[in-house]
């Protein structure tokens, strides 16, 4: 199964899946990527199409055009079911950090 080739995701891979919500094409996938990480995340065209012909392999994304050299895709179901198990993987990562960070004293 998929999941178990992509047990925790980057963030490129993170915010190429939330890109994918809807469907686009590579380039439209590497400016939502900028825009959902507010700057901190840039996918390179090798990196990303690297990252999508994987995703497609894996059933975790699906091609729904093609003319010319442009593709677009879109998350599968068990796309969607894999990035709300990361989401949910994070803030739980978040919550149980968040106590000890929170009460952390500075140093004298």
């Amino acid at each position: 199964m998929a999941r178990e080739a992509f047990q925790t995701l980057t963030e490129p891979m993170y915010y190429i899946l939330l890109a994918l919500l809807n469907e686009c094409c590579g380039v439209d996938i590497m400016e939502k990527v900028m825009e959902l990480s507010h700057g901190r995340v840039c996918v390179g065209p090798g990196t990303l199409y690297a990252m999508l012909a994987k995703f497609e392999k894996n059933d975790i994304i699906k091609k729904t055009a093609e003319e010319g050299r442009r593709k677009s895709y879109i998350i599968t179901p068990s796309g969607r079911e894999m990035l709300r198990k990361e989401y949910e993987r994070l803030n739980t990562m978040v919550r149980d950090g968040a106590f000890y960070i929170q009460s952390e004293k500075p140093d004298p």
